[in-house]
């Protein structure tokens, strides 16, 4: 099973990419769109973690900035009726830590943002997913203080603003470890009125 591929970025699109190894082979590899949106330029080197997928019909190889991701993709793939593009589907809207915290608090409406997952779905999903993800390893935040919706929608309307994500993530988590209990509008101005300073 392949689990790491590093080479260079021969071309893009939608939510994949090629990549070609320094013996030249290329692999297309599908991507969550937070990974997508931030490739460097073709021709530039890349390295993904990676899950391969074995159908009786295809063999498809899915790629992640990290291993954590990996895994957490793997446990969603070890869940009755989630398929490759569901669980890709899910890791494009929610991180793993965001996941964690969104099957810990049984947050139903949270996963049925994901294009494709309905209520019943979301009941389903969850009601595996809290047993698999390890809720010991969230940050020890009150469980009522924040829905995961507020991290990811205010990294999201940094991001429409034109600031890097990576950039984003750092500087919103930091604002909710000091502020659990802030809104998305809220953690927005502080997130700007930072970013103002050129601290971050």
């Amino acid at each position: 099973m392949i689990a790491y591929l590093e080479g260079r970025l021969a071309e893009t699109w939608d939510d994949a990419c090629l990549l070609v190894t320094e013996s030249g082979v290329g692999y297309e590899v599908g991507l969550p769109t937070h990974l997508c949106a931030n490739l460097p330029d073709r021709g530039r080197p890349v390295t993904f973690y990676i899950c391969h997928v074995v159908r009786e019909d295809a063999q498809e190889l899915y790629g992640f900035a990290s291993f954590e991701e990996r895994q957490t993709f793997r446990t969603l793939l070890s869940i009755s009726k989630v398929g490759a593009r569901t669980a890709l589907a899910i890791l494009s809207l929610y991180r793993p830590d965001d996941l964690r915290r969104v099957a810990a608090e049984e947050d139903v409406a949270a996963l049925t943002r994901v294009p494709g997952i309905g209520k019943k779905t979301a009941q389903h999903i969850l009601l595996e997913l809290k047993d698999k993800l390890k809720a010991a390893d969230l940050p020890s935040i009150p469980s009522a203080a924040r829905p995961p919706a507020v991290f990811r929608d205010a990294v999201d309307g940094l991001m429409n603003l034109g600031y890097p994500e990576e950039e984003c993530a750092a500087l919103v988590r930091e604002l909710l470890r000091e502020q659990p209990d802030l809104d998305v509008s809220e953690v927005l101005r502080a997130a700007l009125r930072t970013l103002g300073k050129g601290r971050m």
